[in-house]
């Protein structure tokens, strides 16, 4: 059994070629236009719309016309509000007063702990041996008990279930829940409906897969001809290989600038999605990652945490390498550690290099803690 309570693949089951319609047992998709447009009610109603940013300075490094999505600019710096806040407002009484549980490597449960206290409901956060402590502390500021275990994000994952199995508490993910993934949608309707002209392709990074999900829903449906590409982190490939291959493989965590994308076990819900509607999903490396922070905060001086650069980073590359004339990158956040930003701004060589990535085609992986 996978953290995402799936069995793992078997090696000798046949490829699903990309872009092949799922069983028909997985007809029923995880997220609609209709629940993005529902969602986008309640957090229009809530959030005004983040800017949509062009700059010169930025279209001459990329070499072609850009414009960037800013939800650094969201109160918890992380455009993962938008999804807990859709989440909290679906939810009855009843499940309110249960509480909320679930894990994170920080935005995802800085904002569902922002959310439970606007509506004056307990939060837990499980979260891995070594996350960041600055991301930590804003959590329990927010009043959320923050419980470190496991390794990594799925191993802490995999305790908030065990968790929610014990006390009742309502368990959130961050891409299995639709009311999640439906919020992030609501970033696409803003971009489509800020945007003058339709864009050639729009970058998203994918970690457990919610924001390329819920944006390619609604940009496949409004701007069929836009390309939506995803980008995931050389050092964190599970999405990357399942997506490509359709084999839904486990990887070996290791460390990586973007740690908001740091998933060990790709996430089917989302994964039948973006097969579906993603024109193609990269692999960017570290070094590109750091010099995407370094690119936003030096060429138009906002802040990018990694996982909130690596759509940027495939950015660079992809329209070098296809010819685009103009694109839409989301920022997803700004949450970044002040010295992985000084290392970026220095050019320091960073922290985290390339590592052996083998995959475990296992029963179950639920070590580490």
């Amino acid at each position: 059994m996978l953290s995402d309570g799936s069995l793992a693949l078997d090696p000798r089951v046949p490829k699903t070629p990309r872009g092949a319609a799922p069983p028909a047992a997985a007809a029923t998709p995880l997220v609609t236009l209709a629940q993005v447009e529902a969602a986008m009610a309640v957090v229009g109603a809530q959030l005004p719309p983040t800017p949509l940013l062009h700059h010169p300075m930025l279209d001459a490094d990329v070499g072609c016309e850009v414009h960037v999505k800013l939800e650094n600019a969201q109160d918890v710096g992380s455009f993962k509000i938008r999804g807990a806040l859709n989440l909290l407002h679906g939810m009855s009484a009843e499940d309110r007063a249960r509480g909320l549980v679930t894990a994170t490597r920080g935005n995802h449960g800085h904002a569902v702990a922002y959310a439970a206290r606007m509506h004056g409901v307990c939060c837990t956060v499980f979260v891995p041996r070594d996350n960041s402590r600055e991301k930590n502390d804003a959590m329990t500021a927010l009043g959320a008990r923050v419980i470190e275990i496991g390794h990594d994000f799925d191993a802490a994952m995999i305790a908030a279930e065990e968790h929610a199995e014990r006390t009742g508490a309502r368990l959130v993910h961050t891409a299995r829940d639709p009311d999640m993934v439906a919020g992030a949608g609501t970033i696409a309707m803003e971009m489509l409906a800020q945007a003058r002209q339709p864009f050639d392709a729009v970058f998203v990074p994918v970690g457990a897969g919610g924001i390329a999900a819920g944006m390619a829903t609604v940009i496949k449906a409004r701007s069929p001809a836009t390309r939506v590409i995803g980008v995931c982190a050389e050092n964190a490939p599970a999405m990357h290989h399942a997506w490509h291959t359709g084999e839904r493989h486990p990887f070996a965590a290791v460390d990586t600038l973007a740690d908001g994308l740091a998933v060990r076990v790709p996430v089917q819900a989302t994964l039948e999605v973006m097969r579906r509607h993603l024109d193609d999903v990269l692999l960017v490396s570290e070094r590109e990652i750091q010099a995407a922070i370094a690119t936003y905060a030096r060429n138009v001086h906002q802040m990018a945490e990694g996982a909130g650069a690596a759509a940027l980073a495939g950015a660079q590359r992809y329209a070098r390498e296809h010819g685009c004339a103009r694109i839409g990158v989301v920022l997803t956040g700004g949450n970044i550690d002040t010295a992985t930003l000084l290392r970026a701004l220095q050019d320091e060589r960073p922290m985290h290099q390339p590592k052996a990535m083998p995959y475990f085609p296992i029963g179950e992986l639920s070590y580490g803690y």
